[in-house]
């Protein structure tokens, strides 16, 4: 999955497949997580956020499910 870089102390980049609606983001840790059944509207959103970690902390994070990828 193509991934966008963001401008981020949280997360580095995120990639989005609107096919399965399942969003992944890489941490600036080096850990990758899917985020799956994620509406395009929240991808986009957390691309224009003024703060991406506070976005997901606050609309992904305990909100869709996930699993860890590395």
């Amino acid at each position: 999955m193509k991934r966008t870089s963001l401008e981020s102390s949280a997360i580095a980049a995120a990639g989005y497949d609107p096919a399965t609606a399942v969003l992944e983001l890489e941490f600036t840790s080096g850990e990758v997580y899917r985020y799956f059944a994620v509406p395009g509207s929240v991808h986009r959103g957390l691309l224009d956020a003024q703060s991406a970690g506070r976005y997901f902390r606050d609309r992904i994070r305990d909100t869709y499910p996930s699993e860890h990828v590395r």
